[in-house]
């Protein structure tokens, strides 16, 4: 009885995993998803490795980091992997976000799919945050001391509430110790969101190119696809070793190798690469409150895409005004990443504004607009297609 329950369960993963049947059109673009699981595989091992040589102790923290890079044995491996895959993970998420927009895979019938990815994206976000504050340098202690004040601006609990995330009066000890404690837990929090994430999607199956819902030109997942997933492993991990063993320090800041100090501020202080672009959305706003509400708002807009979606095409592939100012938006998310490492004066900050108003303006005005004028060019195309009959 057992063993007939264990050969029911295999068949059904069988199922789930092999035997899936998935458009036959789908391009390279939908290799991210794999290789985003690859990450997160090697953010929680080698994770799991660096929490047992490290010390969450202001006094031992960059100490100990130093230990794990000269001491524990392939221990500066582990940390570069955990560092760079850490960029690795935001680059290919953005590219995985990017490639939904592009496509429509945010409307239906595939919105909680995009739903539990926006919440998976954001907790990435928090939990990144929180481990580049663990190595004590002093980018990182500053970043903390600046992200973590800006919980003061909300109204009335503000200053008390980031007492209470500090722990005391200051970032600290049992600042540390929670950033530690809550850094090590998040990602399986994001194993279980991804499972979500996955099983949703199987529901309905991927998202093509074309934009339309087909079940006559589909095949199976193995092994055409997987040929493609390996392709696409094999093409990641030579990346990935290359920035690993050539340039492992290139995508952080060199400021995070001086202990931390909190009696000297450093003359410019900046996220990691991946928050640039909402942590400029942040600087460009001259209210705090308003500021908060609008980085925290750039993310969470993407949970109203399914919403402001109006029009009857899914896909860019047949959208060409839709394509053109996508194309426009990727290169306004790109100037946002440069602003928010650049400093605070003329005219970064000028053209931070106006960046940040074509950001939002892109998702509750121009798509919705361009979404109604191509339903009316259709309308308009086909009534004269059929006077003409």
């Amino acid at each position: 009885m057992k063993l007939s329950k264990r050969l029911s369960g295999l068949s059904h993963l069988s199922s789930a995993l092999v035997e899936s049947s998935l458009p036959a059109n789908i391009s390279y673009f939908w290799n991210f998803g794999s290789i985003l699981g690859i990450c997160l595989v090697i953010q929680i091992a080698s994770g799991v490795v660096l929490a047992m040589h490290y010390t969450p102790h202001v006094d031992l923290a960059f100490i100990s980091v130093e230990h794990i890079m000269r001491d524990v044995n392939l221990g500066w491996l582990i940390r570069y992997s955990h560092a760079n895959g850490a960029s690795f993970f935001f680059m290919f998420v953005y590219v995985h976000i990017a490639r939904g927009l592009y496509f429509g895979s945010y409307t239906k019938p595939r919105v909680f799919v995009w739903s539990i990815g926006v919440i998976i994206f954001l907790i990435m976000m928090g939990t990144a945050f929180l481990g580049y504050v663990l190595p004590w340098g002093q980018m990182s202690f500053w970043a903390a001391t600046v992200i973590t004040n800006m919980l003061s601006a909300i109204p009335w609990i503000g200053q008390d509430f980031v007492q209470f995330v500090w722990g005391g009066f200051s970032v600290d000890n049992a600042t540390l110790n929670r950033f530690f404690s809550l850094h090590y837990l998040l990602p399986f929090l994001l194993a279980g969101l991804v499972i979500m994430h996955i099983l949703a999607l199987h529901k309905h199956g991927s998202n093509n190119p074309m934009g339309f819902e087909s079940h006559m030109d589909k095949t199976r997942l193995h092994d055409l696809f997987t040929v493609k997933d390996i392709h696409g492993f094999i093409l990641f991990f030579l990346l990935f070793s290359f920035f690993v063993f050539f340039y492992p320090n290139v995508m952080g800041h060199p400021d995070n190798y001086i202990p931390a100090n909190p009696l000297v501020t450093p003359a410019h202080i900046v996220p990691e690469w991946y928050f640039l672009p909402f942590y400029a959305i942040l600087r460009s706003i001259p209210s705090k409150l308003g500021g908060v509400i609008a980085m925290i708002g750039a993310i969470l807009i993407l949970l109203a895409l399914p919403f402001l979606h109006t029009a009857w095409v899914r896909s860019a592939t047949f959208r060409p005004i839709h394509k053109f100012l996508f194309w426009i938006f990727v290169g306004n998310f790109l100037i946002l990443g440069y602003l928010g490492g650049a400093p605070m004066e003329a005219p970064y900050t000028i053209v931070g504004v106006y960046s940040t108003v074509f950001y939002f303006s892109y998702f509750l005005i121009i798509n919705p607009l361009v979404g109604i004028f191509e339903n009316v060019m259709i309308l308009l195309f086909s009534f004269r297609k059929r006077i003409k009959c």
